[in-house]
């Protein structure tokens, strides 16, 4: 199981200069791969700067928004990052919602299984116009490449492609995940029976279906987790967390989440908070019951020895935190790595 720490460009891209130490400090700790998101900036330009600080940790989006972006303009982007970083970029790739794509990036949406299904193999024949010398020939119901010379194909042509793991929530979307992409992005509100009964039985499926092997696919799964250095720390975490576990409970999509649990008729009781305005009373309605199944709790190798414990041996890829101590951190993937 490989460890992965998130860069918060929010708090992070003030320069250059404290991007990349950040970079250089993560990979210094240890960790298996950078991941940066993309929210208010751009996480293709964040993880340039990392790849050219760092020499060994795996760069992976995670996510960015696909549609927001056409298939060329994103295989160029792969192509790039992977190539100046000899190999290490992994394009993890997500599909918004339809307002944000539509009303935020002005860009069309036909329903994102089937949308993200097509952008991932225009994607793959781009690249294999790039890398196998084919043909451009994509032809899709939304998207259409016939046209590559050679002025537009890239000549570092070493590294290949990147891997191409795409953030699933439903069962269409997993299922676009085991067809077209080389892993999955678990939503981090999840928990270990929702994945192990209901979720990586549908991959497999998936997998099955398209006739690909189950050992090339990659699960990445972050998990929430409550910890602190202090018992004021630890507070804040927990309500932190129990307020996100809420926020997403909310959401009628997350709802079959919580029915693995015997817990659905807590989803209309949250949402009715949110539409009365009540964002302070979500926290108030997570049990400890609830908190556990959703995060791992504890003292912050106590984290680390449960995170183990619930998910290796199931997942390819989690997270960790750098909030702690860099001591702490190295004790943590220790234990993860044990």
């Amino acid at each position: 199981m490989k460890i992965d720490c998130g860069i918060a460009l929010e708090h992070e891209f003030h320069s250059t200069g404290v991007l990349a130490e950040a970079a250089k400090e993560m990979e210094g700790l240890g960790f298996d791969g950078v991941a940066v998101s993309e929210m208010a900036h751009d996480p293709f330009l964040a993880l340039g700067i990392c790849a050219h600080e760092t020499s060994a940790v795996e760069l992976i989006s995670s996510i960015a928004v696909a549609l927001g972006r056409s298939p060329m303009a994103t295989a160029i982007l792969g192509h790039d990052l992977n190539a100046m970083s000899q190999g290490r970029f992994i394009l993890g790739l997500g599909s918004q919602i339809k307002p944000h794509i539509t009303k935020r990036y002005s860009m069309p949406w036909h329903g994102p299984a089937a949308q993200m299904k097509e952008y991932i193999e225009a994607l793959h024949a781009i690249w294999d116009s790039w890398y196998l010398d084919k043909p451009l020939d994509y032809q899709g119901e939304f998207y259409t490449h016939k046209i590559m010379t050679p002025e537009f194909t890239p000549t570092n042509i070493e590294q290949g492609r990147p891997k191409v793991v795409l953030a699933a929530v439903g069962p269409l979307m997993q299922k676009c995940a085991a067809q077209t992409a080389d892993g999955v992005i678990m939503h981090a509100f999840c928990t270990e029976k929702h994945l192990r009964e209901v979720l990586l039985p549908k991959i497999r499926e998936g997998l099955a279906e398209a006739g690909r092997n189950e050992d090339e696919f990659e699960v990445h799964c972050p998990v929430f987790k409550v910890t602190g250095i202090n018992e004021e720390d630890f507070e804040k975490s927990k309500e932190a967390i129990k307020y996100r576990i809420g926020f997403y409970a909310s959401t009628p999509a997350y709802r079959g989440v919580l029915e693995t649990h015997g817990w659905g008729d807590l989803q209309p009781v949250l949402h009715k908070l949110t539409r009365e305005n009540k964002w302070d009373q979500l926290t108030s309605q997570i049990s400890d019951d609830v908190l556990d199944a959703f995060a791992v709790v504890g003292e912050p190798l106590e984290v680390a020895k449960k995170l183990k414990q619930r998910y290796g041996g199931l997942v390819d890829r989690t997270t960790l935190s750098r909030d702690l101590p860099a001591d702490i951190i190295t004790q943590q993937l220790k234990i993860l790595r044990s």
